[in-house]
């Protein structure tokens, strides 16, 4: 079973840090990072992969620093980046077999593992089409079995949802929890959805730090009492609305209801309620979660 085990680790670009000593022990399980664009969730994961080396700090994969393990650490990983590179020509089969005879999957195992790979994201039926062919839901599909090739034990997939719709979303949380038994799987995201119901940890990240790290029963018991829910007329929820971050704003008749993310009661007959992630996305990003609808109809 693998453990990464990252310590006090940095990466410095020019005069800008965007990871600053970050020590953290990975496990079996998935971990869900989440974070605004920029907070520095991809370089973290970039060196996690050995595609950017660290400025201060190690990384180790059971004991031993990566740069160390050389084509062995490789073997045992599985990366999906943001934008994956693929021949656009290529059938999706061709594209894979390509891929594992690349990662050095034998030839006598490759034709065997390309078609486990494609049934188990849903493309047996497209493997002769050319990859110009395929939607971004398709693309991102084929992205996930190309990470999984080689049957790695360490999956870091980035921002693997981005621009897909809600259909395609549920499918990928199903993809990864129906792979992640005895794996590392590091998913980073700004998409609270992505994360909250299949991830065993949840790791916030701002600014280049881990701002909270814990289970999602953890991380969203750290803001209980800072969620309020209240029922205003239309002029006084504008005027909540633009001194407290509203994670939910919705029209009900005349009314509208408003959920509240804040310290302090926002108002007189405020009611303090349980929080979700997607509160604590905002309690600690000051924006609004991606696929959250924040103005449900127009005051």
């Amino acid at each position: 079973m693998p453990e990464l085990r990252l310590d006090r680790v940095t990466k410095q670009f020019k005069n800008k840090i965007a990871v600053e000593r970050v020590s953290l022990c990975l496990k079996e399980g998935v971990y869900g990072f989440l974070g605004a664009n920029g907070a520095g969730k991809t370089t973290l994961l970039r060196m996690l992969c050995g595609v950017l080396k660290p400025t201060a700090g190690e990384i180790f994969c059971n004991g031993t620093e990566i740069g160390k393990l050389g084509g062995d650490y490789r073997y045992l990983l599985g990366y999906l980046p943001q934008d994956f590179g693929y021949y656009p020509d290529f059938t999706a089969k061709r594209y894979l077999m390509y891929l594992a005879a690349c990662k050095g999957v034998p030839n006598e195992l490759a034709g065997e593992k390309v078609q486990e790979m494609l049934r188990l994201v849903g493309l047996e039926g497209e493997q002769k089409a050319k990859i110009k062919t395929f939607s971004g839901g398709m693309l991102r599909r084929l992205g996930i079995a190309q990470a999984l090739l080689n049957d790695p034990e360490i999956v870091v997939l980035d921002e693997p949802t981005s621009g897909l719709d809600p259909k395609e979303r549920i499918r990928f949380r199903n993809i990864i929890s129906a792979m992640s038994k005895g794996r590392i799987v590091i998913l980073s995201t700004h998409i609270v959805s992505d994360v909250e119901f299949i991830a065993d940890e949840i790791l916030l990240m701002k600014e280049g730090h881990i701002e909270k790290q814990g289970s999602v029963d953890t991380v969203t018991e750290s803001i209980r009492g800072k969620v309020w829910e209240y029922e205003a007329k239309q002029e006084e929820a504008l005027r909540l609305n633009d001194r407290f971050p509203v994670s939910n704003l919705k029209n009900q008749g005349d009314r509208v209801h408003l959920r509240i993310v804040s310290d302090i009661c926002p108002c007189e007959g405020a009611m303090s309620v349980s929080p979700g992630l997607e509160d604590v996305y905002l309690y600690y990003f000051e924006e609004v979660p991606e696929h959250v609808d924040h103005m449900e109809g127009r005051i």
